[in-house]
């Protein structure tokens, strides 16, 4: 079984020829971004525009090889969830999978790269003087809270919701992105609260040592979109703040 999906926007030129199909994306030679046992990255630039192939041709690490989702299928899955609940995203230009007998074959998942980003790692990393601009990260703070939100709202939890995977771009109103989610799920509500604490705590790895901490009382206001703190938030903000306790 094959399933091959391609962005209509993009189906004309010769981007649409190029991911017209499976192989003809296994096929393609870009410059090697990532690379492991199970996967790789290629950035891939025409026609002033750059995009990002995902290739797998394992379905995931562990017990993911053998049963549950594949990775890839995950990833796109839940960047599509991300464009219907408003949660800005990378486009998604072409995806799908094949399987080999019963068990997984190969997998692509193909982005467009948005221009003038940056991760906010790279930034944390970096030291930028934008993460100082108290306008800017004011406005970055109250996307990164409604992203998050809307995630939990609809019982998702990243699952890996660290400072590498948001983006922003450079310009004066700076945009932010959520990517590469391989690990996101709907989670029933007993288990949707250790992940919404594990979300938040990855959040607060880096936010702790770069932001002030008045900073990420406003994130987590801005989150519940409440003005002060319940008692429950109280308990919640101790949990997030004890999560990585003794693992970093």
């Amino acid at each position: 079984m094959k399933t091959w999906v391609l962005n209509p926007a993009f189906a004309d030129g010769e981007a649409g020829q190029l991911f017209a199909d499976l192989p003809s994306v296994f096929a393609l030679q870009g410059e090697s971004i990532t690379t492991d046992d199970i996967s790789e990255v290629h950035r891939f630039c025409m026609d002033g525009r750059c995009y990002y192939i995902k290739r797998y041709v394992e379905a995931g690490k562990n017990l993911r090889r053998f049963i549950g989702r594949p990775r890839i299928r995950a990833e796109w899955e839940n960047l599509l969830k991300f464009q219907r609940w408003g949660i800005p995203t990378v486009p998604v230009v072409a995806y799908g999978m094949e399987r080999s007998g019963l068990g997984f074959g190969r997998g692509a998942l193909i982005t467009l790269g948005i221009d003038d980003t940056d991760d906010l790692a790279h930034l944390a990393k970096h030291k930028g003087l934008r993460l100082r601009d108290r306008s800017w990260l004011d406005a970055v703070i109250a996307q990164v809270a409604r992203g998050t939100r809307i995630m939990h709202e609809h019982g998702f939890a990243h699952n890996d919701l660290k400072w590498r995977n948001i983006l922003v771009d450079r310009a004066a109103s700076p945009q932010v992105y959520f990517i590469d989610c391989p690990a996101g799920r709907k989670w029933p509500g007993p288990l949707l609260h250790y992940r919404i604490v594990k979300d938040l705590a990855c959040l607060d790895k880096l936010g702790k040592y770069h932001l002030r901490r008045v900073d990420r009382l406003r994130f987590y206001l801005a989150y519940t979109q409440r003005q002060r703190l319940t008692a429950a938030d109280k308990k919640r903000i101790r949990a997030v703040l004890a999560f990585f306790e003794g693992r970093e």
